[in-house]
C-alpha cells in the first residue's frame, strides 16, 4: 500500500474532468502534487465542474489535448468515462510516461478492505444491499466508486471506514495492475458498452480484470446461473481464493451447501458461509422481479463475511423497496401502472424487467446506439410485448431487430412517447420505460431520463 506523502511535487495529469475529476483534482492538490486538468470539451461546457475547482492551483488545457502536456508529467490518470484507446495515451507511454485509471491509481492508498461489487446488472442494488445490511447492523463503512462519490472522496474525507463497499464498472477496472479487494461480487455478465468496446471479447476482458490480484484472503461470490460467469471462474486467478456461488435452482443445493454459498428456494433463501445453514424468507419482499433473489443472496454473502446481524438482513429484506429507476413503481392512472427502469441502459436488463411481468406490457424503449444486439429480446416481445414504443438515436436499429413481433411504432420525441404509450394502454396494462440503450442521445444520465418520465407521468389525469 501506498501512502499520499508519495504525491508530493509529482507532475500529475488528470484526463477527463467531470466529477471524478474534480474529486481527483482537489485529492492531488491537498496532497501537494502539481495537478494539470486536459479534457477536450470547452470551458463552457465544464463551467460547472470548474466552478467546484474553485480557486486551486490546477493548470488546465480544455478544448483539446496537446503532446507536449502529456510529455511533461511523471503519471497520467485517465477518469472512467475517458475511453483507454486514444492514440495520444500511446504516444505519452512510447516517451515513458505511464498512464493509468482512476480507480487504480487511487485504491494504492486505500488501506481498510474493499468489497468489490461488478457485472453488467444489478450491480447498484447488490451495493445498496450489502450497504442496508452493514450499516443497520452497526458496522462502519463507506460506500462509493460508480454508485455516489469517487473513491477519491474516502481519501479526502480522512476518516477510517471498517470496510468499503465499491461498485466497480468496466471502465474503472481497464487499468487494473494492483488492485486487491477483500471480497469480488459478480452479478452477472452480458452484452454491454459496444460503442466503447471493440468487441464483447474485449469488454469481458476488462471486467477480468477484477480477478487480476486474487489471493487465499480473497472471496469471490459468483453467480451460479450465468454461464459466462461461470466461465470466468475457471481461470487460475480466480481460484487463488475461495468462492462462493448463489443460485435461484433448487438443483444446485446440495452441491452450493456443501462448498459454501446462497440457494433460493421458491420464498426462502439458504445461505451457509461457515458451519451451519441460516435461512431468510423472501415472503415480503417489495421488490418487482425474480432476480431481485440474486442480488439478495450476493448482497448477504459478502455482508455476512463482515459483521452483518442475520436479524437485521431479514428486517432490511422486508422492508427494502429498491432503488429508484430501476423497476420502480411510479403511480396507477385509470387501471394502468406505470414503471420507470429507466437504468435499464442494455438488452439483459431489459430482458429481466419483462421477467418480473406475465403480459400487456407497453413498452417504451431507445436511447444513444451503443452497437447492441436487440434479436434476444424476441420472444419476450412476441408473448408480453402487446405495444412497443421506440424512440430516440437507436430506434431504426431496435425497430429492424425486434420491431416486426409486436405492435411497433416510431416516435420522434420522448414526450410523444409517454403519451402515445398512455394512449395505447387499456385498464390491466403496464406501461414500462425499459430503454434498452443508454440515455446520452436526449438526456446527461439514466437518472434525468428517469426523473423526466416520473414528471410526465405524474401530469396524468
Amino acid at each position: 500500500m501506498r501512502e499520499l506523502s508519495e504525491l508530493k511535487g509529482k507532475r500529475i495529469l488528470i484526463v477527463g474532468l467531470a466529477q471524478t475529476g474534480v474529486s481527483l483534482a482537489k485529492l492531488l492538490v491537498e496532497n501537494g502534487a502539481k495537478a494539470t486538468v486536459s479534457d477536450h470539451k470547452s470551458k463552457a461546457e465544464l463551467a460547472g465542474y470548474l466552478e467546484q475547482l474553485g480557486q486551486l492551483d490546477i493548470h488546465l488545457e480544455l478544448g483539446g489535448h496537446t503532446p507536449k502536456t502529456f510529455l511533461q508529467q511523471d503519471l497520467i490518470i485517465l477518469s472512467p468515462g475517458v475511453p483507454p484507446h486514444l492514440k495520444i495515451f500511446d504516444y505519452a507511454r512510447s516517451h515513458g510516461v505511464k498512464v493509468t485509471g482512476e480507480f487504480e491509481f487511487v485504491s494504492q492508498f486505500v488501506h481498510e478492505p474493499m468489497i468489490a461489487i461488478t457485472g453488467t446488472n444489478g450491480k447498484t442494488t447488490t451495493s445498496d444491499l450489502i450497504r442496508a445490511f452493514l450499516e443497520e447492523s452497526g458496522v462502519n463503512i463507506w460506500v462509493g466508486g460508480n454508485i455516489g462519490s469517487p473513491l477519491s472522496e474516502y481519501l479526502r474525507s480522512g476518516s477510517k471506514a471498517q470496510v468499503l463497499v465499491c461498485e466497480v464498472s468496466s471502465f474503472m477496472l481497464e487499468h487494473v495492475e494492483t488492485f486487491t479487494p477483500k471480497n469480488i461480487v459478480f452479478t452477472n455478465l452480458a452484452e454491454n458498452h459496444l460503442d466503447r468496446y471493440r468487441s464483447m471479447e474485449e469488454y469481458v476482458n476488462a471486467k477480468r480484470k477484477i480477478f487480476l490480484n486474487t489471493n487465499q484472503a480473497t472471496t469471490s461470490i459468483l453467480n451460479a446461473d450465468d454461464n459466462a460467469v461461470v466461465e470466468l471462474a475457471r481461470d487460475p486467478a480466480v481460484q487463488r481464493g475461495r468462492i462462493f456461488y448463489f443460485s435461484r435452482k433448487p438443483s444446485l443445493e446440495p452441491q452450493i451447501m456443501n462448498i459454501g454459498g446462497a440457494v433460493a428456494i421458491k420464498d426462502q433463501v439458504r445461505v451457509r458461509t461457515g458451519p451451519e445453514i441460516e435461512y431468510y424468507t423472501l415472503a415480503n419482499i417489495k421488490m418487482r422481479g425474480k432476480h431481485s433473489y440474486e442480488n439478495i443472496m450476493a448482497a448477504i454473502l459478502a455482508a455476512r463475511e463482515h459483521g452483518a446481524k442475520h436479524e437485521v438482513i431479514q428486517r432490511v429484506i422486508d422492508n427494502y423497496g429498491g432503488m429508484a429507476h430501476r423497476l420502480e413503481y411510479v403511480r396507477k392512472v385509470g387501471g394502468v401502472e406505470f414503471y420507470n427502469d429507466s437504468k435499464a441502459t442494455n438488452v439483459h436488463a431489459v430482458m429481466r424487467a419483462l421477467d418480473a411481468f406475465d403480459e400487456n406490457v407497453i413498452l417504451i424503449m431507445g436511447g444513444k446506439d451503443t452497437n447492441l444486439n436487440f434479436v434476444p429480446l424476441k420472444e419476450r416481445i412476441q408473448r408480453k410485448v402487446k405495444t412497443l414504443i421506440l424512440v430516440g438515436e437507436a430506434k431504426e436499429k431496435i425497430n429492424r431487430d425486434i420491431g416486426d413481433y409486436s405492435e411497433t411504432f416510431l416516435i420522434g420525441t420522448f414526450e410523444e412517447a409517454i403519451l402515445i404509450a398512455y394512449q395505447k394502454s387499456r385498464i390491466g396494462d403496464r406501461v414500462l420505460l425499459s430503454p434498452g440503450c443508454s440515455s446520452f442521445d436526449i438526456f446527461d444520465s439514466y437518472v434525468e431520463r428517469g426523473n423526466y418520465f416520473k414528471e410526465l407521468v405524474n401530469k396524468f389525469r
